[in-house]
């Protein structure tokens, strides 16, 4: 009987230690409302080359919430973008998407990178001649996005048959962002006059030192968009944004995943 009762309070002394004992909870991450979804599964001949999502950008690293190499958007943006890509497709042209619906955390990643003054590793080729201090000044740098809201992308064209872009070696010397297409870093896109992300003024889509092939260029991209709904950026000739925007106030922070829009 001794020995039973032993063994009886030794049972519940080990559960009550396992009851009390924390018990890890696993967290959901966010999913996308039904509104967004893959840009593939709306027009699967569009070029996607998720810069954020590698060490190729002004920061250096890859950019948090970034899981995949997927463009996500509101239906409404992505199903224009596949209009503009039917018209440039029948003169040998494809678009080619930089960015996509960004989450609040990579946004927040890039405050976290602009406030450190001490980490300027990518400055040779995204912003040669912007001193770091003044990127929120200079509105480089916000603590939101439009792209958080899902209707804004990031994009250039492509001439076809689109030859590879080769990846970016992390360490390896860097050219200025503005410098002529053969020196810059190589991107299959046509000339736009400076590369993607680059933080200059040359950057304005209609800057008047932007001649000739280049800016022929860029209006080609404006005119195909604007003409279906999106609303350039006038400081970045790569930024547009689909109007009317389904969620104009909000700022989601689902990852850029498969994930976030399966089923959709």
């Amino acid at each position: 009987m001794t020995r039973a009762l032993r063994a009886l309070a030794a049972a519940g002394a080990a559960l009550l230690a396992v009851t009390a004992a924390p018990v890890a909870v696993a967290r959901s991450e966010p999913k996308a409302p039904p509104e967004f979804v893959d840009l593939r599964s709306v027009d699967p001949t569009i070029i996607t080359e998720m810069r954020y999502t590698t060490a190729h950008n002004f920061m250096g690293e890859p950019v948090d919430g970034y899981r995949q190499p997927v463009c996500i958007l509101a239906r409404p943006a992505a199903r224009a973008l596949r209009t503009a890509q039917r018209s440039l497709l029948r003169e040998g042209y494809s678009l080619k998407v930089y960015d996509c619906y960004r989450p609040q955390r990579a946004v927040d990643h890039f405050v976290r990178w602009a406030k450190d003054l001490d980490d300027q590793a990518m400055k040779g080729e995204f912003y040669p001649t912007v001193d770091k201090t003044r990127l929120f000044e200079d509105g480089y740098i916000a603590e939101k996005s439009g792209h958080s809201r899902g209707s804004t992308v990031d994009l250039t064209i492509v001439k076809l048959p689109a030859l590879p872009t080769r990846p970016y070696r992390p360490g390896e010397e860097l050219a200025p962002c503005y410098a002529p297409k053969g020196e810059r870093f190589p991107d299959n896109s046509v000339d736009m006059g400076t590369g993607y992300d680059c933080f200059d003024t040359l950057s304005h889509t209609d800057d008047p030192r932007v001649q000739g092939a280049q800016r022929a260029n860029r209006q080609l991209l404006k005119e195909r968009l604007t003409g279906l709904g999106f609303v350039n950026l006038a400081e970045e000739w790569w930024h547009f944004t689909f109007k009317p925007e389904l969620f104009p106030d909000t700022y989601f922070d689902f990852p850029v995943a498969r994930r976030s829009v399966a089923g959709h």
